[in-house]
């Protein structure tokens, strides 16, 4: 990472890197431009050391010591059934200097799972208000209402999912992509808890003038540029072909 990421910043690309922290980051990241260090956290300190070992929360806040990173988490039902959990996860993070922000994600199952993380519709709604009352009492928990009701409604398929259609996902190796979106495997998209998914359909939902959704100009705009390809669909390769990691 430490030889990709200047690579990759000075061809002028913002850089989003998630890190479970479990060795420490290097100095430079603290006060690099274009650079955001996010920390993936599974929620209070005892479920996260049990599920997270050994990226435990002592060697997180050790290896985050000095730096300037958005704090991750991704509700579960588990946490849903426990009263004030999203408020005591914010009541730890958010005094410590070398956090900026606090994101939340909802799990997104596969069709077909059964996983005890699910949440209910009623958890949903339940962590849906939270967020939305919790973020007028702590400022870092940095995310617009309009994103975070957006957890009620998601995307239907991939293909109405404006983050799966304008991003690509590929492997550790660089070069394997991961389809239909970055979770890949068969989603469960009307379950989906996306934060980038969520951001992007906000911002696909807002009406121009009061009228106009941006969405239609979005669909509009990929429309045109498969017409003027040729391509009804334009073809998903088993590889990627990415000129900017060359």
């Amino acid at each position: 990472m430490e030889a990709l990421i200047p690579l990759i910043l000075d061809k002028g690309v913002h850089i989003q890197l998630v890190t479970s922290a479990f060795r420490p980051l290097p100095e430079a990241w603290a006060s690099v431009p274009g650079l955001n260090v996010v920390v993936s956290i599974d929620g209070l300190q005892p479920e996260h050391d049990e599920r997270r070992k050994p990226a435990t929360y002592d060697r997180i806040l050790t290896n985050i010591q000095g730096q300037n990173v958005t704090i991750h988490c991704t509700i579960t039902s588990q946490m849903m059934r426990s009263d004030g959990y999203l408020e005591r996860f914010l009541q730890f993070w958010t005094p410590r200097n070398e956090i900026k922000r606090v994101w939340f994600s909802i799990f997104t199952p596969q069709r077909g799972d059964s996983m005890e993380e699910i949440l209910s519709p009623a958890e949903r709604k339940k962590a849906v208000a939270d967020m939305l009352s919790l973020r007028e009492r702590y400022p870092k928990l940095d995310m617009h209402p309009k994103m975070i009701a957006e957890y009620l409604t998601p995307p239907d398929s991939p293909e109405s999912c404006v983050f799966s259609m304008t991003t690509k996902t590929i492997s550790a190796d660089l070069t394997t992509l991961i389809t239909p979106c970055q979770f890949g495997g068969d989603p469960d998209c009307g379950s989906c808890g996306c934060i980038a998914s969520a951001g992007l359909k906000a911002i696909a939902d807002h009406k121009l003038g009061g009228l106009v959704p941006i969405n239609a100009i979005f669909k509009a705009s990929i429309a045109i540029g498969r017409m003027v390809s040729g391509e009804e669909r334009v073809p998903a390769p088993q590889k990627a072909n990415f000129p900017i990691l060359r």
